[in-house]
């Protein structure tokens, strides 16, 4: 595998894990608040990324490459509400796709078609993960910050269902 793209693998699998360290950080600020069902559906997304993180790892392995972990960074341990955490989801999401893009492209430009064929399922991936993340605080956005329309939308995404 070409030094460039090795390189940009290790940088996206320190991304899905800071992914997975920062839906773990909302996940936890949201059952401080009594938000159970987005905490649930945080945690699922924290898993999930993980998933990626590890496939990356494997795929590296796979390609005669030692993975290198390197140190994660701090994620936010409060939000001002469920609405601005969603709004940071979302902006999360939409840097990992920008990430896959560029990864893909540098794959393109070097002819790798394994990564090219193993990249095309984050690409379809990160569709999901963005619409997931944009329809959760859409309803955020119609419910508000408190009251029934928030308790709603938490009981909705209290019945997420793991992906396995």
């Amino acid at each position: 595998m070409h030094p460039g793209l090795q390189e940009g693998f290790q940088k996206q699998m320190l991304l899905e894990f800071t992914s997975a360290y920062i839906y773990l950080a909302m996940a936890g600020y949201c059952a401080s608040q009594g938000l159970q069902g987005m905490a649930h559906w945080l945690r699922l997304q924290w898993r999930e990324e993980l998933k990626h993180a590890l496939k990356i790892f494997d795929f590296l392995l796979e390609r005669g490459v030692a993975p290198r972990l390197m140190a994660l960074e701090h994620p936010p341990a409060e939000w001002e509400s469920p609405r601005k955490l969603f709004e940071q989801a979302l902006a999360h999401e939409q840097k990992v796709s920008k990430s896959i893009h560029e990864l893909y492209q540098k794959a393109v430009e070097l002819q790798d078609y394994s990564a090219q064929v193993f990249l095309h399922w984050f690409v379809e991936e990160q569709v999901e993960e963005e619409s997931q993340a944009r329809q959760v605080l859409e309803e955020l956005r119609l419910a508000g910050d408190a009251g029934l329309g928030l308790y709603l939308v938490d009981r909705r995404l209290g019945e997420r269902q793991p992906e396995d």
